[in-house]
């Protein structure tokens, strides 16, 4: 009898092993995938200037990669120098830029690649060359064959100045209008909520005086001086706001700070969005809470939050996978306050500042 039990254990160990082999073949790591084509870039040769920094200067798109299952494929974008590329620490310096999901291409503005430009060395003002791949991933990753461009960078100048956004929104008192401050030379960029029921018409001041203004001209998104016409926003919501007085345009684009967790209706899927006072530059929400977990996050997505790395303060952290616990239910007025003064340039600070009051 135990000759037989034997023999069974043997078979049933050989079955259980092919069995595994069949299932590892299935595995992406066991496969060769490839890039099909080369990457490419919309020039081979950039010079940026500062005065048109908000404007897109590069795009880099690239094949589909296809991998042995159906599943999707995050890609990323590495920007180094040639002298960086080789050796036991090649790539290691490289400057990563994360793409998104099944996407084939990526733009960046004159800004941005000037970051990267000065990050990675290259001197104002002078030619210098910046190697590009791209890093497709599933189970494991692979990467396409470099390209290399010329980039000229500038050096960026220091900026103080601010215009301001008199409005149906604030009673078109431009003494206590929204202040958009100077990020790039002649670029400006605030911030504003357009309350419900609020009519959509602004202007934009050169002081906190009706001396001089812009209204709309030629279409809602130019701007005229002394224009009668009013510009105008889409509709009620937050807004980021950025004028560019080099090219005299603006633009407009649904911007939000918003309370994510347990605590609150959306659960972790969706932000409760909060409203932006511009005369305190701060972020405000008063609404209902139930007992749970409260963090904050950008325009309904994990792409920027913040969380406490001590609940104990009011200090939130940059990517920070902590939460406040809110211990009973009620209705509680809830501040986010966050210094971005040019987060193109300069990147999200490490640290936000909160409040979390029961009313």
């Amino acid at each position: 009898m135990k000759k037989y039990i034997n023999k069974l254990f043997v078979l049933g160990s050989l079955l259980f092993l092919a069995a595994s082999c069949e299932t590892e073949g299935q595995l992406t790591t066991l496969a060769t995938v490839t890039f099909p084509s080369a990457i490419e870039a919309s020039s081979s040769t950039i010079v940026l200037k500062e005065d048109v920094s908000d404007q897109p200067a590069l795009l880099i798109s690239w094949p589909k990669v296809t991998y042995p299952i159906s599943a999707p494929v995050s890609y990323a974008i590495q920007f180094d120098l040639t002298t960086d590329i080789k050796g036991s620490e090649a790539w290691q310096k490289a400057k990563r830029i994360d793409a998104g999901q099944d996407v084939l291409s990526k733009s960046f503005t004159g800004a941005e690649l000037n970051k990267i430009a000065t990050d990675l060395g290259l001197k104002p003002d002078t030619a210098g060359e910046l190697v590009i791949r791209i890093e497709s991933t599933m189970d494991h990753r692979v990467y396409s064959n470099p390209i290399t461009i010329t980039v000229t960078p500038y050096l960026k100048t220091v900026v103080m100045g601010e215009i301001y956004m008199p409005g149906s929104y604030q009673g078109w008192a431009v003494e206590t209008a929204a202040t958009l401050n100077e990020i790039q030379l002649g670029v400006y960029q605030g911030y504003m909520t357009l309350p419900e029921g609020a009519g959509p018409g602004f202007k934009l001041n050169k002081g906190r005086n009706w001396a001089q203004f812009f209204g709309a001209g030629d279409t809602n998104a130019d701007l005229r001086n002394m224009s009668d016409t009013d510009f105008t926003l889409p509709g009620a919501g937050s807004y980021q706001i950025k004028v560019n007085l080099n090219t005299l345009k603006w633009s407009s684009t649904p911007y939000s700070w918003g309370i994510v967790g347990t605590s609150q209706a959306g659960g972790w899927d969706n932000s409760t969005p909060m409203s932006y006072d511009h005369q305190t530059k701060t972020w405000k929400i008063t609404t209902n809470l139930v007992t749970g977990a409260l963090k904050f996050r950008l325009n309904n997505s994990w792409t920027i939050n913040y969380g406490p790395a001590d609940p104990s303060t009011n200090t939130i952290n940059l990517d920070n996978g902590g939460a406040y616990d809110i211990p009973e239910a009620g209705v509680y007025e809830v501040t986010f306050k966050i210094d971005e003064v040019d987060p193109v340039s300069n990147g999200y600070p490490a640290t936000a500042t909160c409040t979390i009051v029961k009313k």
